[in-house]
């Protein structure tokens, strides 16, 4: 989270109501509960293990045992497994 100068984002009339409340402390404005984003959909962190657990499915459909799976992707086999057996 980064921080922004109200005297940069807010009109004058608004600032100076907010000033009667808060005299010069910082104040946290929370995202509206709509508008929220999940976890990793700023970062890509969200697709990439979508992606990769899909990839995962792929190979075992394809033949690739639960060993060798954990070897390539370097997870430990209950997390193959929940991948493999989580239905989508």
């Amino acid at each position: 989270m980064k921080y922004v100068n109200a005297d940069m984002i807010f009109p004058k009339e608004l600032l100076k109501e907010i000033q009667k409340y808060t005299h010069g402390s910082m104040v946290y404005i929370p995202t509206p509960e709509g508008q929220r984003k999940k976890w990793g959909e700023n970062s890509g962190s969200r697709k990439y293990l979508s992606q990769r657990n899909e990839t995962i499915r792929q190979q075992y459909m394809d033949g690739s045992s639960i060993d060798e799976l954990t070897d390539r992707f370097g997870l430990s086999n209950d997390s193959i497994k929940k991948i493999i057996y989580t239905k989508i």
